[in-house]
């Protein structure tokens, strides 16, 4: 078994603060503790911003849109980026949910040597700048090997059912229920051997958004 050489410092089950759902809500949120941290008095913030301190307080309360110049120079006056007003706001997140039987099966190369793949599910455009794409592939009698997918990203195989001889670059791993194999898919890889058919795996490809 190969060892990771980087050790997992993500803790999965970290919670962020609730973001705002309300965009001059989570603003004003973060203006105020900014210039709280800061220990400036809304007065303070208001003579160097060249608002008035009523102005200052219906942005604070998110009572009020600012226009992008007011948000420059709030910022400049925080020290902080523009960007940083924004992180308190929280934009829509995509779900899809596939009920089981129910993944749409679709054309990807290996189509023609009779394999069949079910699209689990698809989110495309998100602030992740990655796209995942989860595949259920089924090998029957009749699926031909096929060694030469070859692709961008990174991908993960989860083996349900059977077993098959899977190539990755100039490796076979033997794949049997329970196996993982995860590996850049941007070197020649696919099922050579079908040893004990039908076999069915989870396929999971990410690969970067395009710009």
């Amino acid at each position: 078994m190969t060892e990771p050489n980087d050790k997992l410092t993500q803790n999965p089950h970290a919670l962020r603060d609730t973001p705002e759902r309300n965009l001059e809500v989570a603003i004003g949120r973060v203006v105020r503790e900014l210039r709280k941290r800061q220990r400036m008095t809304g007065s303070d913030l208001a003579q160097q911003t060249g608002l008035s301190i009523g102005m200052l307080s219906k942005i604070e309360n998110g009572v009020i849109s600012s226009s992008l110049g007011t948000l420059q120079a709030l910022a400049n006056a925080l020290r902080v980026p523009l960007v940083q007003l924004f992180t308190g706001y929280a934009e829509p997140r995509g779900a899809m949910h596939v009920k089981s039987g129910e993944g749409v099966e679709t054309p990807r190369a290996g189509t023609r040597a009779g394999h069949q793949y079910h699209l689990l599910g698809h989110i495309g455009s998100n602030n992740s700048g990655v796209v995942v794409e989860p595949y259920l592939i089924v090998l029957s009698t009749e699926s031909d090997r096929f060694p030469t997918f070859q692709h961008e990203g990174i991908e993960m195989l989860y083996m349900l059912e059977g077993t098959v001889g899977y190539r990755h670059a100039d490796q076979v791993y033997r794949l049997e229920p329970g196996d993982t194999l995860l590996f850049d898919a941007d070197a020649p890889h696919g099922p050579v051997d079908l040893i004990e058919l039908p076999a069915k795996y989870l396929s999971v490809i990410t690969y970067p958004q395009s710009k």
